[in-house]
């Protein structure tokens, strides 16, 4: 690696206006546009890979320690992006190409929970760009074609001498007549107005399948907007938003409820039947549960998202103590507790979020 100081002629404790004067001057001198010598041209890129590095705080203090050349020798910007920053020029790039990739679009889909759960195919109606379909994309009404520019000649670009640091300087600017596209569109769609595409209204067709969660976002590729002259869609996202359910929540692939049990059949056991996504389901109650004991379905919860198969249902129990009783269910009560005088409260260690499962 050459030395950086001693390309640009300079002392190690250089100022960053002397290091920017050296590299003027040497510029106006070894410049491609001034000196077109092949030598010059190498010793030009070395001088430019130079300043790159010493006029960066940075760069410059991690060069003096030793480290790592941060532009690896090649430049990080380019020895031509730095001379068109001081002197306004650049070399020829071409023209311009007038296909362009089309914008992405972001929708927001909202949905149920038992849709989240099963997937579902959904219609909405989008407001978008599309291919015109009276040019197919050319830009031109049919029967005419682009015309290279008389202006540039095709290439995107004029060049014009202008007096600078170096003396006369050849530069480059898009050209004005063809805003660098090196052709013209001498009798524009009359429908798209020369843009190759129109605003049009579609029903987009949503497959959106079961597992997904709420925040979860969806790539439909190349389902977005046409581009400019007919170029590729771009892309559509699309954000799930899922409502709460009265009744089931959800964690991970596992839907969750509560099932409030009569005391009788907490004490008794009972079959009882619940109403869940899948339908009438029957939750088999043990004589003696309790409050917090949890009974698990099998395969009634989720759809896994990239898999086959789905979470369970867990349904928590929870015995709700008569509150309003007659006078015979009353007396029904006293004559257990004469039953039952050895159960006598107690106190216990809590132990809180302990939930115990019985399947």
């Amino acid at each position: 690696m050459s030395d950086h100081y001693q390309a640009l002629g300079v002392e190690k404790d250089a100022t960053d206006e002397q290091i920017k004067k050296a590299y003027r001057k040497l510029a106006r001198e070894l410049h491609p546009d001034v000196n077109p010598e092949p030598a010059a041209q190498e010793r030009f890129k070395a001088v430019t890979h130079a300043y790159e590095v010493l006029s960066d705080p940075d760069a410059r203090r991690n060069y003096d320690m030793g480290g790592s050349d941060p532009f690896g020798g090649a430049g990080g910007f380019g020895f031509g992006d730095i001379f068109d920053s001081f002197f306004g020029g650049g070399g020829s790039r071409g023209p311009r190409s007038r296909v362009e990739r089309g914008q992405d679009a972001l929708l927001r889909v909202d949905l149920t929970l038992r849709e989240a759960v099963f997937g579902i195919q959904k219609s909405v109606d989008i407001d978008t760009a599309v291919l015109c379909k009276t040019c197919t994309g050319s830009c031109c009404q049919p029967g005419t074609s682009l015309k290279t520019c008389d202006i540039c000649r095709g290439s995107g670009q004029i060049q014009r001498q202008v007096r600078s640091l170096l003396g006369n300087v050849l530069t480059t600017a898009p050209c004005n007549s063809c805003q660098g596209y090196g052709q013209t569109i001498p009798s524009p769609c009359v429908d798209c107005r020369g843009q190759g595409r129109v605003r049009s209204r579609r029903t987009l067709d949503l497959n959106i399948p079961g597992g997904v969660e709420d925040g979860l976002r969806l790539q439909l590729a190349g389902q977005g907007e046409v581009g400019q002259a007919g170029g590729p869609n771009g892309d559509i996202y699309v954000d799930i938003s899922v409502r709460t359910d009265e009744v089931f929540s959800r964690q991970g692939d596992d839907l969750h409820c509560t099932l409030e049990v009569p005391l009788h059949d907490a004490v008794l056991g009972a079959m009882i039947n619940i109403e869940t996504f899948d339908g009438d389901e029957k939750v088999d109650i043990e004589p003696g549960f309790q409050t917090g004991d949890v009974v698990t379905l099998k395969g009634k919860g989720v759809s896994h998202l990239r898999s086959t198969g789905r979470g369970d249902l867990k349904v928590t129990l929870q015995v709700v103590t008569p509150t309003k009783l007659d006078n015979k269910q009353k007396e029904l009560f006293r004559q257990l507790q004469k039953l039952r005088k050895n159960d006598e409260p107690k106190l216990v260690r809590h132990k809180q979020g302990t939930f115990r499962s019985k399947r």
